[in-house]
């Protein structure tokens, strides 16, 4: 799995004009998942991201997580984080997985988050979405499990 993760200050996610999911101060993560993923790889994904120490302590130090401060999260699937340009102009996508795999995986990661107590959204899976971001800092990691 991958995970591009960006402190934010709010995010949100359309899809054909409506709102589908918005988050306050928290974290905007966009997650692809590839062929040989598991359930194990997308439990350790969420422990990843609730226990990432992005967010400022008193002395201005990015030594708190998104559960030290009570943020929320919003996730969107994000097949094209596993797009390879290295050949020419036109990237490949081979290495994402197919939507039969990669949706119950992101939803996996969601239900996780979830279960640390965190408040999450998400996108709409294989809709054409519009995100929406304040990146707080800038703030953006790349994961990969």
């Amino acid at each position: 799995m991958k995970a591009l993760v960006q402190r934010v200050e709010r995010a949100q996610v359309t899809v054909g004009g409506e709102v589908v999911g918005r988050v306050g101060p928290g974290l905007c993560v966009l997650v692809g998942v590839t062929h040989d993923d598991t359930s194990a790889h997308a439990e350790k994904l969420a422990s990843k991201l609730a226990k990432l120490r992005i967010f400022d302590d008193d002395d201005g130090k990015m030594n708190r997580s998104v559960l030290d401060v009570g943020g929320e999260i919003l996730v969107v699937s994000q097949f094209t984080l596993y797009g390879d340009a290295a050949k020419g102009n036109r990237p490949s996508y081979i290495e994402a997985a197919r939507p039969e795999q990669a949706e119950p995986l992101v939803d996996e990661v969601v239900d996780h988050l979830r279960g640390l107590g965190l408040k999450v959204e998400t996108g709409r899976f294989r809709a054409a979405m519009k995100v929406e971001l304040v990146n707080d800092g800038p703030v953006t990691i790349a994961l990969e499990l």
